[in-house]
């Protein structure tokens, strides 16, 4: 990759030069207390990526790891203008919504007998055939339709030209290398490469690229293809729903200019410095956080199973989830575009 600050290194810079975002050390060993004491539950294991959420799907075959490939290229843009007025998509008489409403979407496209994680489907599928497939079950379509649209053919014909039409390609290149697979999808995908530019230096976030690993790494329960030696590597995934809860558990704080913003919910634009600051400082709090795990660990020398960035991204997005009603005080941050 050309010159550029890969997301742990960029967190680690933008936190130290930001204006508007800072990082509470005593909110961060508070943090890390709590998770600690979750250290050998499941939230804290590649499986639960499985067993804690129903839509993923359960085998390991050649067509959940394609599953997860459309779906992480989907991956962004669910927040809603208004909170009583969303987009819904119902599967197995539930209805979804955020990041849920797609990967209900794609199982119910499946089960309609639509090949929608076949590359060669994809690669071809029209504006009309994919409103139909992420079709709302409530008058609020699912945004920035046109754009995914843009997004899946992309990608669709990369893996149709490059790979064979199958992302486990990609993965069997990596050779079991976290950081090899992250440059090939980086590389290859143009939609995954979130980059921008903070205090003239390019910095990259990779949101999508990072978490795309860290599913399959969960779908494969770290082990055969994924098996990646250097999953502890990848940072968190930089979104709106960590900041927030990071805020809330008070190993984050915004400047009130900043806050002020967020209330009177101003749209910002990938590559804003307060957005890239947001992002940026979410990263090395979670890197600063997983140390402090560390430490606990080693000072009581008890055994844990290796916990890292992307199992602490995973356990505080459930925990925002389900802390929704308790954070409506602090915004998250709005932002419409294809990284996150």
């Amino acid at each position: 990759m050309e010159s550029r600050l890969l997301p742990k290194e960029a967190g680690k810079f933008i936190s130290e030069n930001s204006k508007d975002v800072f990082i509470i050390e005593e909110g961060v060993k508070k943090v890390a207390e709590m998770l600690f004491k979750k250290r050998n539950t499941k939230e804290f294991d590649p499986t639960g990526w499985k067993l804690l959420h129903d839509l993923n799907p359960k085998t390991m075959t050649e067509e959940s790891i394609n599953w997860v490939f459309v779906t992480d290229t989907l991956n962004f843009s669910f927040w809603s203008e208004n909170d009583n007025h969303k987009c819904l998509v119902k599967y197995k008489d539930k209805m979804h919504s955020g990041f849920w409403s797609l990967c209900a979407a794609i199982n119910r496209a499946l089960d309609e007998d639509i090949p929608i994680t076949k590359a060669s489907y994809f690669a071809n599928i029209t504006l009309e055939e994919l409103k139909y497939v992420l079709r709302s079950d409530t008058d609020v379509p699912m945004p920035l339709i046109e754009e995914r649209l843009r997004v899946l053919k992309e990608a669709g014909n990369v893996l149709l030209e490059k790979f064979d039409g199958s992302f486990l390609n990609c993965i069997k290149k990596s050779e079991n290398n976290a950081q090899k697979l992250l440059h090939i999808v980086v590389e290859n995908f143009p939609s995954y490469r979130d980059e921008t530019i903070f205090q003239g230096k390019k910095v990259a976030f990779y949101k999508r690229a990072q978490i795309l690993i860290a599913d399959i790494w969960g779908l494969l329960e770290g082990k055969g293809h994924g098996l990646f030696h250097d999953i502890a590597n990848l940072s968190m995934f930089a979104d709106y729903r960590i900041p927030q809860v990071l805020v809330y558990l008070g190993a984050m704080k915004y400047s009130q200019e900043l806050m002020e913003k967020l209330k009177q919910g101003i749209l910002f634009h990938s590559g804003d410095r307060q957005e890239v600051e947001i992002r940026g400082c979410s990263i090395w709090c979670i890197e600063l956080i997983m140390h402090c795990i560390q430490e606990f660990g080693a000072q009581k020398k008890c055994e844990n199973k290796e916990i890292n960035s992307a199992l602490i991204d995973f356990y505080l997005w459930d925990y925002a989830r389900d802390h929704r009603k308790d954070m409506v005080e602090i915004p998250i941050h709005r932002v419409r575009c294809i990284y996150y």
